[in-house]
C-alpha cells in the first residue's frame, strides 16, 4: 500500500515557555505538560512521511531542550522563523530538526505562509500564527486569512488541504 504524504501547518508551539500558560490561558499545569500533549496531538495525526510547516515562535530552552523535543516530531518538520525564533540562527535550527528554514514567507500555490498576518491578493489565502487566540484584526480580509496558532487549533497541525475559505 503506498502511503501518500499530508500537508500540515501549525504555529506558535512555544514550547518550554511557563508564560505562554497564563498568557493564552492554556489548559496545562507547567510547561513539561504542555509539552508532552503537543508532542502526543502531533504524532496522532502527523506520519512519518508527512510534511509539517511551523509557521514560527518554537519554544524556548537551551540547543538540547530543543532538539530533544522536535526530534520527537514525527514528519518532515520545515520552519519559518517567528518573532521568537531569530536569536538561534537558520543552522541551528537545522540542527535541532528542521529540514529548512525560511526567515519572511513560504508560498505553496495559493497559500502565502506567514508568522504574522499579512495582506494578500483575494485569490491567495494567507495561513499564519503570531496572533494566538486572539480575532483577526480589521484590517485584514477574513475570507482570505486562516489563522493556525496552536491555540486555536486544539495543539494539532492542521492538513493544509482542508484549509477552506
Amino acid at each position: 500500500m503506498i502511503k501518500y504524504m499530508k500537508t500540515f501547518v501549525i504555529a506558535d508551539t512555544h514550547f518550554n515557555h511557563e508564560n505562554i500558560i497564563k498568557y493564552c490561558n492554556r489548559p496545562f499545569k507547567d510547561s513539561k505538560q504542555m509539552n508532552e500533549y503537543i508532542i502526543q496531538k502531533w504524532n496522532e495525526t502527523v506520519r512519518l512521511v508527512d510534511t509539517v510547516y511551523h509557521l514560527g515562535d518554537v519554544g524556548f530552552g537551551t540547543y538540547e531542550q530543543l532538539k530533544g523535543l522536535i526530534g520527537r516530531l514525527n514528519g518532515t518538520k520545515i520552519l519559518l522563523i517567528g518573532n521568537h525564533d531569530f536569536k538561534t540562527g537558520v543552522n541551528l535550527w537545522k540542527n535541532i530538526g528542521f529540514k529548512d528554514v525560511y526567515k519572511r514567507k513560504i508560498e505553496l500555490g495559493k497559500y502565502i505562509l506567514t508568522h504574522e498576518p499579512i495582506h494578500v491578493d483575494k485569490e491567495q489565502i494567507n495561513i499564519f500564527g503570531h496572533i494566538h487566540e486572539k480575532p483577526l484584526d480589521g484590517i485584514f480580509d477574513k475570507d482570505n486569512h486562516f489563522c493556525v496558532c496552536c491555540d486555536v487549533l486544539n495543539y494539532i497541525p492542521i492538513e493544509l488541504e482542508k484549509i477552506m475559505l
